[in-house]
C-alpha cells in the first residue's frame, strides 16, 4: 500500500517527522532517524533545496495510508504486510465456497466467481512464491495489519456475499465474457510483473519493452480488469465503489509516484511521449521534443529503481 523508502534514495524528505535525508538528498542513517516516518514524495533544487513533487493534499494521504497500514495504533510489528495479503488471497477460495454452502447458493455464477476470483488468489500465492515482493516483508504492527484488511482487503470480499445473499444469476453471455476479461487481465499482470522482476535481476533502468512498450503501468491494467471482472459477475454496484476506492486511493497515487522517480532517466520523456499511463496511446504527443528538453534540464539524480505499490 504505501511507498517502500528503500526503493527511493535521496527523494524522500522529513515532512512532519518523515523519512530524513540529508542536504544532498542521501539517505540517513537508520540509528540516526527518529521514530517517525511518513514518506513524501521530493526532488532536489539548486543548492541541494528540497521541493515537493505532488500536491500537498496527496502528501497528506501518502502520509496518513503508511501510518494506517503499517503504524496504526503502535507497538511492536510482529506481523509482515505479506502475511495478512497472502491470508487473504489464499482464503478467498475457502470463504467464497463457504458462502456457497451456507446459503445453498449452488447456481452457474456462483460456481463462476468462486473459479475466478478463487484461482486468483491461488496465482498470487504461487506469484509470491515465484516472485516473492521484498514490499511486502515491511514489518507492521497489529493495528496495521487490521487496517490493511479492514480498509483493502477484507472490502474485496463483499462481492461475494452480496452474490451469494441476492442469489445473483447472470446470463450465459455475460459470464463468458467476464471471463474472458478475467483471463485477460491475470495474463497482463502476471506477465508484465514477471518482466519487471526478471529484467531488474539483470539490469536497472527503465523498461520500454514487452508489455511496457505501450503501457507504462501494464500490471496495473491487468489487475484493474480482472477485478472489473469479478463486479461484473457480482451484478451490485457496492464493488464497482470499492474498485473506486482502490483504483482512486492507492493506484493512482502509486502510478504517479513511480512515473515521477521514472522521469529522472533521460529517455523518459521520449517513452511517455509514445505511451499510456494505463491504455495505449494511438498517437505520440506533439510536444515529445519539448518535453524532453525540459525534462534533461531538470532531470534528478539516478537512485534504484522504483517498484510498484500496490495491495491487490
Amino acid at each position: 500500500m504505501a511507498p517502500d523508502h528503500r526503493a527511493y534514495p535521496g527523494r524522500w524528505a522529513r515532512r512532519a517527522g518523515g523519512f530524513p535525508v540529508t542536504s544532498r538528498g542521501q539517505e540517513v542513517p537508520r540509528s540516526a532517524r527518529g521514530p517517525a516516518r511518513v514518506l513524501v514524495p521530493c526532488r532536489l533544487g539548486s543548492a541541494g533545496a528540497i521541493l515537493p513533487l505532488v500536491s500537498p493534499s496527496l502528501q497528506r494521504w501518502v502520509a496518513l495510508r503508511t501510518y494506517l497500514s503499517e503504524d496504526f495504533l503502535g507497538g511492536p510489528k510482529a506481523l509482515k504486510l505479506s502475511w495478512v495479503i497472502n491470508f487473504q488471497k489464499g482464503g478467498t477460495l475457502p470463504f467464497v465456497l463457504a458462502l456457497m454452502w451456507a446459503t445453498d447458493t449452488w447456481t452457474a455464477t456462483a460456481w463462476t466467481y468462486l473459479a475466478m476470483h478463487g484461482s486468483y488468489g491461488l496465482i498470487w500465492l504461487l506469484k509470491d512464491r515465484v516472485m516473492p515482493d521484498p514490499r511486502w516483508e515491511t514489518p507492521i504492527t497489529f493495528g496495521g495489519a487490521f487496517m490493511a484488511f479492514a480498509l483493502v482487503l477484507g472490502p474485496y470480499w463483499i462481492a461475494p456475499v452480496l452474490l451469494v445473499v441476492d442469489d445473483t444469476q447472470q446470463p450465459a453471455w455475460l459470464l463468458a465474457a467476464a471471463a474472458m476479461a478475467y483471463a485477460v487481465g491475470v495474463v497482463v499482470m502476471m506477465a508484465s510483473d514477471a518482466q519487471k522482476h526478471f529484467t531488474l535481476k539483470v539490469r536497472r533502468g527503465l523498461i520500454t519493452t514487452g508489455f511496457f512498450a505501450r503501457v507504462r503501468h501494464p500490471n496495473y491494467l491487468g489487475e484493474m480488469v480482472l477485478y472489473a471482472a469479478f463486479a461484473v459477475v457480482a451484478g451490485h454496484w457496492i464493488p464497482w465503489l470499492v474498485l473506486a476506492w482502490v483504483w482512486l486511493g492507492l493506484f493512482l497515487p502509486n502510478m504517479l509516484g513511480k512515473e515521477d522517480s521514472m522521469s529522472r532517466y533521460p529517455e523518459w520523456a521520449a517513452y511517455r511521449a509514445r505511451t499510456g499511463m494505463l491504455l495505449p496511446r494511438l498517437r505520440p504527443a506533439r510536444d515529445a521534443a519539448t518535453v524532453s528538453g525540459a525534462a534533461s534540464a531538470g532531470s534528478v539524480a539516478a537512485g534504484a529503481t522504483v517498484p510498484e505499490d500496490s495491495m491487490r
